[in-house]
């Protein structure tokens, strides 16, 4: 009796054991599962960041006079970020949203915009308007001379970021989501332990 019994209970145990060995097996099996049909239902972002990112390569050696007439060097502003935008000193449409973008970018990043400098090289021999000037308060206003502008790719209308390092980062449209562009700045800032 006791050994028909006992071939009742594999019989039946059986079954039960079969269900738990493959619940088992499901449970490890299903992050797995879930995390392929995660990838190919929502695939990852190509890039997380707006701007376009640069080939790491270090800025040119930028020389120019200040609007107050003193010497300006970009490489003096090493261990600084530095917003970089060029545009003639008559100041059109695109070259006052390029300032705005760059000064409300700055301004989102609260206690850190200090670690940012906003540069504007006038590519011509004009006068900045006084009045836009006031808008701006610690806008670097510098003045390139032509043959310096010739073989820079700086002068193309967009909007440069220089690390601390004097390296270029990343470029944005002239007309840029300024949100989007503070964002951009503000994760650099926050992952940088220079500048």
């Amino acid at each position: 009796m006791t050994e028909s019994l006992s071939a009742a209970t594999r019989q039946t145990a059986s079954p039960r054991a079969r269900r738990t060995l493959l619940l088992i097996a499901a449970i490890g099996i299903a992050p797995i599962v879930a995390s392929y049909a995660a990838y190919y239902i929502w695939p990852p972002q190509a890039r997380i960041n707006y701007g376009e990112l640069l080939p790491t390569r270090p800025a040119p050696l930028l020389e120019g006079v200040r609007s107050d007439g003193r010497t300006f060097r970009l490489a003096d502003l090493r261990g600084r970020w530095v917003l970089l935008m060029s545009s003639p000193a008559r100041c059109d449409a695109i070259c006052e949203r390029m300032l705005y973008a760059t000064r409300q970018a700055r301004t989102i990043q609260g206690g850190d915009r200090d670690r940012v400098v906003r540069v504007w090289l006038v590519t011509d021999e004009g006068e900045a308007s006084p009045a836009l000037l006031a808008q701006h308060p610690g806008l670097e206003v510098v003045r390139i001379a032509e043959a310096a502008q010739a073989n820079l790719a700086t002068f193309d209308g967009r909007i440069y970021l220089i690390d601390p390092l004097g390296n270029w980062v990343l470029a944005w449209p002239a007309d840029p989501d300024i949100k989007a562009l503070a964002k951009d700045l503000g994760r650099l800032l926050r992952a940088s332990q220079i500048g």
